[in-house]
C-alpha cells in the first residue's frame, strides 16, 4: 500500500489541477442534465387503458409521504456533506472531487435511464384513473374503449410515467435517485470504514446499510402513495444500485480491496511521485559517480604527466654523472 500523506493534497494546492485533468466529465455531466430535461418535456408513450383495466388503477390520488424537495436533500446534499466532513479531516482533495464526481454521475446517469425507460414504456400508475377523470366519471372511445381523459394535462402526463420509479432509482421533474445517490454513500461508506477488513465489527455494517435502509423506506413510501408498483419500486432499485455500482468502481476501488478507502488517482498520483524521487535520486547518484570518475581519471592524468616531466629532467643528469 502506497504511503499515505495526510493534509499534503488540498483544494487549494491541488484543486485546479484535479479541475482541469476532469473538465471533460463536468462537461459530460452538463450534457446529461440537458438529456435529463429534453426527457421531462416530451411527452410519455400514452399506452392503450381499457376500461376493464382500471380496475387495478383506481387508487386514491394523495401527495407524496416524502415530498419532492426533501429528496435532493437526502439523495444528494447528505451524501455530499459526509464527504466534505471526511475531506476536513483527511484533506485529501483527489478522495473529495472525485466522490462526488461519482455520486453526480451516478444521479444523473440513473436519471436519464430511468427517465428514457419512463417515456418508452408509458406505464400508468396505480392513480391513474383519478388523474384521468378527477370528476370520478370516466368518458371511453366507443370503438376501443380507450379512455378519453377529461383531467388537467400535466397530471395526466404524470400519470403515464409509473415505471420504473424515479423516486427509488423522485418524481420525474426531479432527477435525484435515492438508490443511487444513497447506494453510492454506501459503497463509500464501506471503503471509508473498511467493513470488509475481515475483523468482524458488526457495527461497521450497520454503517453501510444505513443509508440502503433510508432509500428502501422511500421506495416503500411510492407504494404506499399508489404512485408506484411494486414492480417500479423493485426496478427502479436494481437500476439506481447497478449505476451507483458502477461509477463508484470508475473512481475507487472495491471496498474489499487493501486500498479500498481512497481513490484509484491517488494512489497512481503517490506512485508517480514516488518514481519519480526514484528517478531523481538515480539521476544524482549516476552524476556523483560520474564527477567522482572523472576527478581520479584527472588525478591520475596529473600524476602520470608530472612522472614523465621528472623522468626526462633526471635521466640527462644520471647520464652525466
Amino acid at each position: 500500500m502506497p504511503d499515505i500523506q495526510l493534509g499534503a493534497h488540498t483544494v487549494k494546492s491541488h484543486g485546479i489541477q484535479i479541475a482541469r485533468t476532469h473538465m471533460h466529465d463536468w462537461l459530460i455531466l452538463l450534457l446529461l442534465v440537458v438529456i435529463e430535461v429534453v426527457l421531462n418535456v416530451i411527452e410519455p408513450f400514452h399506452r392503450f387503458v381499457g376500461k376493464d383495466m382500471l380496475t387495478d388503477l383506481s387508487y386514491p390520488l394523495q401527495d407524496n409521504t416524502v415530498p419532492i424537495w426533501a429528496v435532493p436533500i437526502i439523495a444528494i446534499l447528505l451524501p455530499m456533506a459526509i464527504i466534505l466532513v471526511y475531506y476536513f479531516i483527511r484533506r485529501n482533495v483527489y478522495d473529495m472531487h472525485h466522490a462526488i464526481l461519482g455520486l453526480l454521475f451516478s444521479v444523473l446517469i440513473t436519471g436519464v435511464i430511468t427517465d428514457a425507460i419512463k417515456d418508452a414504456v408509458g406505464r400508468p400508475r396505480p392513480d391513474f384513473f383519478w388523474r384521468c377523470f378527477p370528476d370520478g366519471k370516466g368518458v371511453f372511445h366507443p370503438v376501443t374503449s380507450d379512455v378519453m381523459c377529461t383531467g388537467v394535462k400535466s397530471v395526466i402526463k404524470e400519470g403515464h410515467k409509473s415505471f420504473p420509479s424515479g423516486h427509488t432509482s423522485c418524481k420525474a421533474e426531479v432527477p435525484i435517485w435515492s438508490f443511487a445517490g444513497l447506494g453510492f454513500l454506501a459503497l463509500y461508506l464501506s471503503g471509508k470504514v473498511r467493513v470488509f477488513d475481515r475483523r468482524g465489527h458488526v457495527a461497521k455494517l450497520c454503517i453501510v446499510f444505513l443509508p440502503l435502509l433510508v432509500a428502501a423506506l422511500v421506495a416503500v413510501s411510492r407504494v404506499d402513495d399508489y404512485w408506484h408498483h411494486w414492480q417500479d419500486v423493485f426496478a427502479g432499485a436494481l437500476i439506481g444500485l447497478t449505476v451507483a455500482s458502477f461509477c463508484y468502481l470508475q473512481f475507487f476501488p472495491p471496498p474489499y480491496d487493501v486500498d479500498g478507502w481512497g481513490p484509484h488517482a491517488y494512489f497512481q498520483m503517490l506512485a508517480e511521485s514516488r518514481n519519480g524521487a526514484e528517478s531523481s535520486n538515480n539521476i544524482n547518484c549516476f552524476n556523483v559517480q560520474q564527477s567522482e570518475l572523472e576527478s581520479v581519471y584527472i588525478d591520475s592524468q596529473h600524476g602520470t604527466g608530472t612522472s614523465r616531466v621528472n623522468t626526462r629532467d633526471t635521466r640527462p643528469m644520471l647520464e652525466g654523472a
